[in-house]
C-alpha cells in the first residue's frame, strides 16, 4: 500500500496497551499522522463519551466513529454529527427474541444525545441484573428496568449472560435474528452489541471517507474483534493484531505485533 490518505483504529486491545493506555510510540505515531494532514480516526465500539480520554492521549480531534458505526462524532467540535438509532419497536421485539434464544439475559442501552460532554439524555440505561464485562463495572442507573431500557431509541443495545460466552451468545441468537439488526461483540465475556440493521464500524468509516474525499482502497484500519471484522474487510489495507480474535485475523490483509508491541506504530512507522 502507498501512503495511506486516512488512517482509522479500534482502541481497545488495538490502540491501547494491555494496561488500557497509549503508549508513549504510539501517541508519538498518531501525532505524526495528523502532523502529516492525515485524519486519523477513532474507530470503536464505545459510545462517543468513552472516546475522549483516548483523544486526549492521542492529540486526535477529528471524527470517531462510536457505537460500531452508529454515531459519527466531531471530537474537536464535541459534537454529535450523525446516528443511527434502533426504535422503540425494534428494541421491544428484539427484546423478545432475545429472551427465547438466551434465557436469563440482562440488557442494556447506550443513547447519545447533541454531544459527548452534555448530552441531555440519560446515555446509559440498564437492568438491575446487568453488569459490565470491563472494569467500569455496574450500570449507573440502579433501579431501571427493562421498560426504561427498552422505551427510547438507542445506537446499541447490550446483553449480557452470565453463564455464556459472546461466541455461544452470538450462535444462540443469530439462529433467530438474522438480518433484522446488526449483531457483533468486542469482547468474549458474555456480552453481544446490536445496533441498527446495516450498521457497522465499515458504514461509518464509509461516511466520514466519503466527506473527507478519500476512497476505501487509500484507508488503511487496525482492528482485533468480530466487530472490526467488517471494516477490515472495507479498507484498502486491514491490519489485525497479533492478539486478535481469529475472525479479525481471517479478515485482515497483515498481521502485526499484540497491542502490548505496538502493533499499530509498528505499521505507521513505514509512512509516518
Amino acid at each position: 500500500m502507498q501512503r495511506p490518505a486516512l488512517v482509522a483504529s479500534d482502541v481497545d486491545g488495538t490502540l491501547l496497551n494491555p494496561l488500557g493506555r497509549v503508549s508513549p510510540r504510539t501517541a508519538d505515531l498518531v501525532g505524526r499522522v495528523l502532523a502529516s494532514g492525515t485524519p486519523f480516526v477513532l474507530a470503536t465500539g464505545r459510545p462517543p463519551r468513552w472516546v475522549l480520554d483516548v483523544a486526549d492521549a492521542t492529540g486526535a480531534s477529528g471524527y470517531a466513529v462510536c457505537s460500531n458505526g452508529a454515531v459519527i462524532y466531531d471530537i474537536g467540535a464535541d459534537q454529535v454529527k450523525k446516528q443511527w438509532a434502533l426504535d422503540p419497536v425494534t428494541l421491544r421485539d428484539l427484546a423478545r427474541l432475545l429472551d427465547q434464544a438466551l434465557p436469563g439475559c440482562a440488557m442494556a442501552a447506550e443513547r447519545v444525545g447533541e454531544s459527548a460532554r452534555s448530552s441531555g439524555v440519560a446515555d446509559f440505561v440498564a437492568e438491575d441484573a446487568y453488569v459490565h464485562p470491563w472494569e467500569e463495572g455496574a450500570q449507573p442507573s440502579p433501579g431501571a428496568g427493562r421498560a426504561d431500557v427498552l422505551g427510547h431509541p438507542a445506537v446499541k443495545l447490550l446483553v449480557r449472560h452470565s453463564r455464556m460466552t459472546s461466541e455461544e451468545m452470538a450462535a444462540a441468537a443469530g439462529q433467530l435474528l438474522r438480518d433484522r439488526v446488526a449483531m457483533t461483540y468486542s469482547t468474549n465475556e458474555g456480552l453481544l452489541e446490536f445496533s441498527a440493521a446495516g450498521v457497522t464500524k465499515a458504514s461509518g468509516l464509509a461516511e466520514v471517507a466519503r466527506g473527507l474525499g478519500v476512497r476505501p482502497e487509500e484507508v488503511i484500519v487496525f482492528g482485533d474483534m468480530p466487530n472490526d471484522v467488517p471494516v477490515l474487510r472495507w479498507a484498502g489495507h486491514g491490519v489485525a493484531m497479533a492478539n486478535a480474535h481469529p475472525d479479525a485475523l481471517a479478515a485482515a490483509d497483515e498481521v502485526t505485533g499484540s497491542n502490548a508491541e505496538d502493533g499499530v506504530a509498528q505499521v505507521l512507522e513505514r509512512w509516518f
